[in-house]
């Protein structure tokens, strides 16, 4: 029942932002003097609606996002009113255009940046000198924390009835526990604990000597056998080594709280590592085409992938049902920046599309003015509906793609 709580509660989420994109067109355009015929919540057949002045609001019968209706957006519009010449929107200066077009972006950057500074305040925000590297991580002190089990693949599956016990805890090594030393060999860190480990063999018996709460303390367990790659190559391929069944506690804590006034300074530090990341998704966008389709036809889902508002409602799912509800608001802040950017992309449809155009033929008036020309007027929309169909084509065979591989196969984050 929480996991179904949690997948309505993000998808309700998901639609509440989108409309409230809409709204942000909707204000601006009012606010300028544009005229705003519909304001609509959803798609489909109108379930409900009033007018209100020259606008009518309402709920349709799809609710998978909303529109706003500018009248003018483009001069080759035809549903232009007698007397309402000047005040279609494409009349208006570029500037406000442009305001108006990416008031939706606009929005929902200010819901990720509102959701960031409440979660710095309350639950916190990643502690940026956690140890996010394999390099970082070996720097740390050998603080264990103990595995349920050892996987024998190079795999970070959850364990399954047959997979090796941890030989740790059948040294009785507890959580928390600072391993000094193996077979004699001194431990100083979780990469020297890493390297001994290595030079041992699957089934040798290793002495081990802790530390537990100030008290010294020594242990021996059979090392099991798993399969990880080589220390100096990360990416070079897998080999059958000694395990002991441990994983790493960092020194730092995961997670910063700040004040009201700090959170803005860690808001912008992790709004700006936001930003890379999104551009850096973005431009992997085309390389996980055939990871998405080997996932849909039956290989393994990788986790790198893009998800569709059915797969982030999944995962809002179980980060409810496991009571995990930063997540459920880190996904909320990252679909939202995400879809913040994607609409600016200079791409029709999209807002961006309708930005670059305008700023394109304002730039394009003031090249011809310089060399003695006329104004060439503004862009032919019916000139460019081909690649507007491209995109559309291309943009919804992705999202179907997607959404069957988040239906088929999905990206878990917990063990259900």
């Amino acid at each position: 029942m929480s996991y179904l709580l949690g997948v309505v509660l993000f998808a309700l989420a998901i639609l509440i932002s989108v409309s409230l994109h809409e709204a942000g067109h909707l204000l601006t355009a009012k606010a300028f003097g544009m005229k705003v015929t519909k304001y609509f919540v959803g798609f489909g057949p109108t379930i409900w609606s009033f007018r209100r002045g020259e606008t009518e609001y309402g709920l349709k019968g799809i609710p998978l996002g909303g529109f706003c209706k500018i009248v003018g957006m483009t001069p080759q519009d035809d549903d232009v009113e007698p007397g309402d010449e000047s005040r279609v929107m494409w009349r208006y200066p570029v500037w406000k255009r442009t305001i108006v077009m990416a008031a939706g972006s606009i929005t929902h950057f200010a819901l990720a940046l509102i959701t960031i500074w409440i979660l710095a305040v309350s639950a916190g925000l990643p502690n940026p000198d956690f140890p996010t590297t394999e390099g970082q991580a070996r720097q740390e002190p050998a603080v264990i924390r103990l595995s349920e089990c050892v996987v024998p693949e190079n795999s970070l599956r959850a364990c399954a009835p047959g997979d090796a016990a941890s030989p740790a805890a059948q040294a009785q090594l507890k959580n928390g526990d600072r391993i000094t030393s193996v077979n004699g060999t001194p431990i100083n860190s979780y990469g020297d604990l890493l390297t001994t480990l290595r030079g041992l063999k699957p089934g040798d018996t290793a002495q081990i000597a802790y530390v537990r709460d100030g008290q010294p303390g020594t242990s021996s367990t059979v090392l099991a056998q798993t399969e990880r790659p080589p220390l100096d190559d990360p990416n070079g391929t897998a080999a059958p080594v000694a395990a002991l069944g441990v994983g790493l506690v960092p020194s730092t804590p995961t997670r910063v709280t700040y004040g009201p006034i700090g959170a803005f300074g860690a808001t912008a530090d992790f709004t700006g590592d936001l930003a890379v990341g999104t551009a850096q998704a973005l431009q992997r966008l085309p390389q996980k085409v055939p990871a998405l389709w080997t996932a849909l036809t039956g290989g393994e889902r990788d986790v790198d992938t893009p998800i569709s508002v059915v797969g982030a409602s999944r995962l809002g799912g179980e980060a409810v049902e496991n009571n995990a509800w930063l997540v459920f608001f880190m996904l909320f802040v990252s679909l939202n920046f995400f879809i913040g950017v994607f609409n600016l992309l200079p791409l029709l449809p999209v807002d961006g599309g309708h930005i670059a155009i305008a700023w394109f033929e304002r730039a394009r008036s003031w090249v011809y003015a310089r060399i003695g020309r006329a104004d060439p007027g503004r862009v032919d929309y019916l000139k460019l509906m081909p690649f507007t169909y491209v995109v559309i084509l291309i943009g919804g065979a992705f999202t179907l793609l997607t959404i069957a591989a988040d239906v088929v196969n999905p990206i878990t984050l917990f063990s259900r």
